[in-house]
């Protein structure tokens, strides 16, 4: 027997799955539909989607459009790439790490709209359903939670269809049919899978890109860029102050003509099948490389292999929908700590679907020619020291040796 709801926050694309959801929420559970769309920066009108659900019979006051992008690079992608999360070594975590700010927004209208329930337009083998719902329950343990992929028969993109024509809800002619592959963009990454890539032994086809150019079209000229760091966080490209959205999106612009941030990756969904993917991170992907070059000066050995220790938990937590979770509230506290110094300027060199670091500086360097050099370093380091550091490091292994000689 179907709960009974009197009124539900529907993250809503305007698409078709969400759009025969808003329907069908309106005819199973009997209920009044509030929509939430966001603007992480997915490059696409969003207006359409306010006509679609005013046309369903969503109140225009409940109707929210928000622009979320500057929160989204702020509080979520920064304090990730602080970390250098990487999802099984080589994923920049576009898509998961969307997921927390749309769920805590939908909790927000959901207390503002009084409603008690939200919805997401997840299927039941992905992990999205995963994320959604964990920050659901993480930021109001008591919501009810309603996952149409989960409960109705609608098992394919025909019934969908037939669902909408049926209810006069508005198709575009470009998903009529098998669509070749799906999408999820946001500012910091566009995401492709399905059909034409479930076979993993199949290059990727060059329609499938929208986000960066071939690297091998890109221009025959280097360009070199700067990105200046303060306590971890990007705050100038070029010598030029910017927001954190704004500086993301110009990554954006570079990457995408110079080809860098493609990734065809087979990876473990958290649900526990593998699937294939196709990744484009261009500006993330500069962003990375740079902050990992400021740390290169900036942190002492013990914190920076520490936290190469930690990366890879907390890029699993993120993965996994655990934004909300104490455990990665208390590895951000560690990281945070960690970049304190992490100030500077990185120059990098940007090429055919490459980003390089060529140059960095900061006024906490730990880096010392003096020191480092191979010429006369004025007493600045004791060679002779070196000998008794090797013997006792080798003390150990010289007893183990005389015990099996």
């Amino acid at each position: 027997m179907t709960q009974s709801v009197n009124r539900v926050v529907l993250a809503f694309s305007g698409g078709l799955d969400t759009s025969v959801i808003l329907k069908w929420l309106q005819q199973t559970y009997n209920c009044e539909v509030v929509t939430f769309t966001a603007d992480l920066g997915q490059g696409e009108e969003l207006e359409p989607a306010r006509a679609k659900a005013q046309m369903m019979g969503v109140k225009p006051e409940h109707i929210f459009i928000d622009d979320l992008r500057e929160e989204f690079v702020r509080d979520y992608v920064f304090p990730m790439m602080r970390a250098n999360a990487l999802y099984e070594g080589t994923y920049l975590l576009g898509t998961s790490i969307a997921r927390p700010l749309i769920a805590k927004r939908q909790i927000e209208i959901a207390k503002m709209v009084g409603a008690d329930a939200v919805s997401h337009g997840a299927t039941g083998k992905g992990n999205d359903q995963v994320r959604f719902e964990l920050g659901y329950y993480a930021l109001d343990p008591d919501v009810k939670v309603i996952a149409p992929w989960r409960e109705w028969d609608l098992t394919s993109r025909t019934r969908l269809i037939e669902f909408a024509e049926a209810h006069q809800i508005p198709v575009a002619k470009d998903k009529r049919g098998e669509a070749p592959f799906s999408t999820d963009a946001n500012l910091l990454h566009t995401s492709s899978e399905g059909k034409v890539l479930e076979d993993p032994w199949d290059e990727v086809p060059d329609y499938v890109y929208s986000r960066t150019h071939h690297p091998e079209e890109g221009p025959d000229t280097p360009e070199y860029i700067t990105i200046d760091f303060e306590r971890g966080d990007g705050v100038a490209l070029n010598g030029e102050g910017m927001s954190p959205a704004t500086l993301l999106a110009k990554l954006n612009d570079l990457g995408k003509t110079h080809g860098i941030g493609r990734l065809d990756l087979v990876e473990n969904r958290f649900v526990g099948m593998k699937s294939r993917g196709m990744y484009e991170t261009p500006g993330g992907t500069i962003y990375h490389i740079a902050h990992r070059g400021i740390e290169q000066l900036t942190l002492d050995r013990g914190a920076a292999h520490l936290k190469d220790e930690l990366a890879p938990r907390y890029a699993e937590l993120i993965y996994n929908g655990l934004w909300f979770s104490p455990e990665r509230e208390m590895l951000q506290a560690a990281i945070d700590h960690s970049q304190s110094h992490v100030t500077g300027t990185v120059r990098l060199k940007l090429y055919k679907g490459n980003a390089w670091v060529v140059g960095r500086k900061s006024p906490y360097s730990l880096y010392s020619e003096k020191v480092v050099t191979f010429e006369d370093d004025a007493g600045a380091y004791d060679q002779k020291d070196a000998e008794g550091f090797i013997k006792l490091n080798a003390l150990r292994l010289r007893l183990l040796g005389r015990r099996q000689g």
